[in-house]
């Protein structure tokens, strides 16, 4: 039997936070939701198998959380997803250090997928638009 995989999600919004929670735990993945940044930036949390960060956060941009996890030797190797509904997030999340980025609005079949094959390293290309 495999343990269960770990995700957090840094995301403001009430909408994304239920349907993230909803989708990825029926998928068998413990889930910890955010509404903010300050927990990822001050260490407040039990290291995951995957972040996934909205680039809008209140108070703090989601890139700065990506580039202070990937500087942190604790968390560099974790892989991160940015989202975002900013067209240019393909580049600014590559910038960042982020392995992957989804741009919004996307299907949540085909966000869980690229979650699972980031969690999962199954190689394949892992950059979604």
């Amino acid at each position: 039997m495999t343990l269960q995989k770990k995700i957090i999600i840094a995301d403001d919004d009430p909408g994304i936070q239920d349907v993230a929670k909803l989708i990825f735990e029926r998928a068998n993945y413990i889930v910890d939701i955010f509404p903010n940044g300050d927990p990822l930036l001050n260490g407040n949390f039990d290291l995951p198998d995957l972040f996934i960060l909205d680039r809008q956060l209140s108070g703090v941009d989601g890139l700065d959380i990506c580039r202070h996890l990937k500087a942190c030797e604790e968390t560099s190797h974790i892989p991160i997803i940015i989202i975002s509904a900013s067209p240019q997030i393909g580049k600014m999340a590559t910038v960042a250090g982020a392995d992957a980025f989804v741009e919004k609005p996307f299907k949540m079949r085909d966000f869980r997928e690229l979650v699972r094959r980031v969690i999962e390293n199954d190689g394949l290309s892992l950059r979604q638009n």
